[in-house]
């Protein structure tokens, strides 16, 4: 069962790009739906109003030229005046306007009202082609005046043009909100699984280290055991039992920080692991500049630097070099790089390495290196990252922690 939990929770991880390609291309189908949707709509009012505009001309056009006519009441009444939604300008055939409906100019008068009409005029040439009105001589069906009908969408088609691009930014500030407040609530969850089972891990740890200690002490009195040397690496192995579950008990606690020479830490974790890897595998620390130091919280910090150097040991197979360069850089930053000579990592992974369920081992949860990011940048405020990695050359990652 854990091993299929495992597997699970690898897939999200490593499908989570195409994961959010699938709901982007989701979203834009939507978006594009609707605004197409509304576009028909949009088309169909224009239409609509553009024949309303049309028979508002013809109207005005026959109320002139037959101003005897017995149906001149209903035209005027019933056409003409019930245009109260459709902004209109008539002009002549010298541009002059010479009338106007449903333009809003409350707030203007004399030569701010000529100049606001003339700028409306000008958006309407801009957006319309103008509707031709010509008056005849009732007589000789000659005509002797010309004037065009200009015209721009009502408030209610202006609304609806834009009403799908209203709607998807909201729609759109929504689904960011609600991502935000998701993520977070997950990363919360996430980190009381991750203190919960820290602390659980450094409990159960206690209890057979004071049985080795206990049994350390039963063996110290073996004259044999102390000749050949056992007790000293199992005294080591105890106490580094003892700075794990330290280092769990730490985890979901505000750690401690203070000023520690970086070397010194740096050497002690050689120490201990140059016995318990291939012989074959080199390691060398470099100082650029003597007694650098940081803020840090030694069992955690060991913890990264011991884990980065664990899975270089591991990419190289055995044999190959680890360097591992510690430099002050600007503004009190201290730049520590852990480089290795191993197989590297592909380019198309890079982004994926800190991910929780990344692992290139057959064996493993994946879960070292995105506890090394939590703890340097959560706990330490630094940062962590790959430097420089090609394949078939090696991995280098850098560590930045504040003086």
């Amino acid at each position: 069962m854990a091993t299929s939990n495992k597997l699970v929770g690898i897939d999200i991880y490593s499908n989570k790009s195409k994961i959010k390609w699938v709901v982007l291309v989701v979203s834009v189908l939507i978006s594009v739906s609707s605004i197409y949707y509304t576009n028909i709509l949009v088309e169909q009012l224009q239409d609509r109003e553009k024949r309303q505009i049309e028979l508002f001309a013809r109207a005005l056009e026959y109320t002139v030229n037959e101003a005897q006519n017995n149906n001149l009441y209903f035209i005027t009444e019933e056409i003409v005046f019930q245009n109260n939604s459709i902004p209109t300008i008539l002009v002549n055939e010298s541009d002059s306007i010479t009338d106007f409906r449903n333009i809003d100019l409350d707030d203007y008068s004399g030569s701010q009202l000529y100049k606001k009409l003339r700028d409306e005029l000008e958006d309407m040439k801009d957006t319309y082609e103008p509707i031709e009105i010509n008056f005849k001589d009732k007589e000789s069906n000659e005509i002797y005046d010309v004037q065009y009908v200009y015209y721009q969408n009502s408030f209610l088609l202006t609304q609806l043009t834009y009403y799908p691009y209203i709607q998807l930014s909201v729609i759109a500030l929504f689904a960011f909100i609600s991502y935000m407040a998701f993520n977070y609530s997950k990363a919360v969850e996430q980190n009381q699984v991750w203190v919960g089972l820290a602390k659980e891990t450094a409990h159960q740890l206690g209890t057979p280290i004071s049985s080795l200690m206990a049994w350390m002490e039963y063996f110290k009195d073996d004259e044999h055991m102390k000749e050949n040397g056992l007790i000293e690496e199992l005294e080591k192995d105890v106490r580094k039992l003892q700075v794990i579950t330290e280092r769990f008990s730490n985890i979901g606690s505000a750690p401690v920080l203070q000023n520690e020479k970086i070397e010194p830490l740096i050497q002690n974790i050689i120490a201990y692991l140059k016995p318990r890897i291939s012989p074959k595998i080199n390691i060398t620390v470099l100082a650029l500049n003597p007694g650098i130091e940081a803020k840090v919280n030694p069992p955690l910090f060991e913890w990264v630097v011991e884990n980065l150097c664990k899975n270089a040991v591991d990419s190289m197979g055995g044999t190959g070099s680890i360097f591992i360069n510690i430099l002050r850089g600007s503004e009190n930053r201290i730049f520590i790089d852990i480089g290795d000579t191993g197989k590297g990592i592909p380019k198309s992974k890079l982004k994926q390495v800190f991910n929780p369920g990344f692992t290139t081992k057959k064996r493993g949860w994946g879960l070292g290196l995105t506890l090394a990011k939590r703890i340097i940048e959560s706990y330490h405020k630094g940062k962590i990252f790959i430097k420089t990695s090609e394949e078939g050359q090696g991995t280098t990652f850098r560590i930045v922690l504040m003086k």
